[in-house]
């Protein structure tokens, strides 16, 4: 074994306990700018104006801010010219799935008035339209169904048969369970009729919206936390959007011209497109930002794949080392490698060490597990910009 990592290996710990990960931190910028103003700044001095996907980062957000802003801040929501259907999901870690399947009634959506932005479904028996969706516009009464995580099965669904507008329903959703309901497939479209046909109207929603708004990073979220009445796009020109901490951190429609403070983001994970060894991608992290990035959990490894499929290298290297000598593997950060998404064949204690030692990698693409590869291939990697 080398000298130098002699230090790195009396370092390791031999428990595995639950990583502290958190992929992000906000950085509240008390200067008044418009918000392409604030979209420039944050993405010159760290990764973009603030985005938010689910209410755990909102509660997150809302921390940074509470001690430090007094009226309206910046975001990174706008408003594009044309939109798309998506699931309302609070918690978008519980709820993924393809987002393919729809159950249109026939001539439907059909955005009549121009104004039909919100889903329900049919839920009259005995006619060929039960559980059929249409689009209605959001303002209508109606009662819904909500989704609990904690639940499985049909337990996961409740009707409430009190009406209220699209977005109240969301609101009473995610404040009494997770959220308005998500439908993924036909099955879970027959689950949740079952319940829609004992409302007491005609439809009922479910957490399906027409949404033209749009993350400044490009992400897809479409986690939404406005206030009651909003987006209400008054005079036609409110496409940004402020978080008001007069309203408990909600959100607010405004024109983008108006000059407000603004929270930038800064992830923590930066893949850089140069090709490097695994020794100068190490040294190009510690010299520039903190280290090549080590996996500890399912989480991170999330994390890990949303950045390495940008890559331009059909792998991505990580901070993922063997030691011949004592045969096993070790994250250059001291720790012990418990959490593991090893490829098939690769990660075995048995490693080829000849000529040069073996180092770990992530595929850019596909499955996105580990693989084994010697360390002087030349890949891009993926660096920590700042320690938690």
């Amino acid at each position: 074994m080398e000298k130098k990592w002699v230090s790195v290996l009396f370092l390791i710990s031999a428990v595995c306990g639950v990583s502290a990960y958190v992929p992000h931190r906000y950085h509240f910028v008390n200067e008044s700018k418009n918000w392409t103003e604030a979209q420039s700044y944050c993405r010159q001095n760290y990764t973009d104006l603030a985005t938010i996907s689910k209410m755990e980062e909102m509660k997150k957000l809302n921390a940074t801010l509470n001690e430090k802003a007094r009226s309206f801040v910046w975001i990174g929501l706008d408003r594009g010219d044309t939109g798309k259907w998506l699931w309302s999901l609070a918690d978008e870690s519980f709820y993924k799935g393809e987002d393919t399947y729809r159950n249109w009634n026939s001539g439907e959506p059909n955005n009549l008035g121009r104004n039909q932005y919100c889903v329900a479904m049919n839920k009259e028996p005995g006619t060929i339209n039960n559980g059929t969706w249409t689009d209605e516009e959001c303002d209508k009464q109606y009662t819904f169904v909500c989704f609990d995580k904690n639940k499985t099965n049909t337990d996961r669904y409740i009707l409430i048969n009190e009406t209220k507008s699209w977005s109240k329903a969301q609101s009473y959703c995610r404040e009494n369970y997770t959220d308005l309901t998500s439908v993924r497939n036909q099955t879970e479209n027959q689950q949740i009729w079952n319940f829609a046909k004992y409302s007491i109207s005609s439809c009922v929603w479910i957490g399906l919206f027409n949404d033209s708004w749009k993350w400044s990073d490009q992400s897809d979220s479409s986690f939404r936390f406005w206030t009651s009445g909003q987006p209400d796009n008054q005079g036609g020109n409110e496409k940004c959007t402020l978080v008001s901490m007069t309203d408990q951190g909600q959100w607010h429609d405004v024109g983008c011209g108006t000059t407000n403070p603004f929270i930038c983001l800064q992830n923590q994970l930066i893949l850089i497109k140069q090709y490097l060894t695994w020794r100068e991608a190490l040294r190009y992290c510690k010299d520039n930002h903190v280290d090549l990035v080590s996996v500890h959990s399912e989480e991170i490894q999330l994390w890990v794949k949303e950045v390495a499929q940008n890559a331009s290298t059909e792998h991505v290297w990580l901070g993922l080392r063997h030691t011949c000598t004592l045969s096993f593997w070790f994250w250059m950060s001291g720790e012990s490698v418990c959490y593991q998404n090893w490829a098939p064949g690769n990660g075995t204690g048995g490693e080829d060490c000849s000529p040069v030692e073996r180092t770990g990698a992530v595929q850019a693409r596909g499955g996105q597990q580990w693989v084994s590869l010697p360390e002087d291939h030349k890949l891009n990697f993926i660096c920590l910009s700042y320690e938690n």
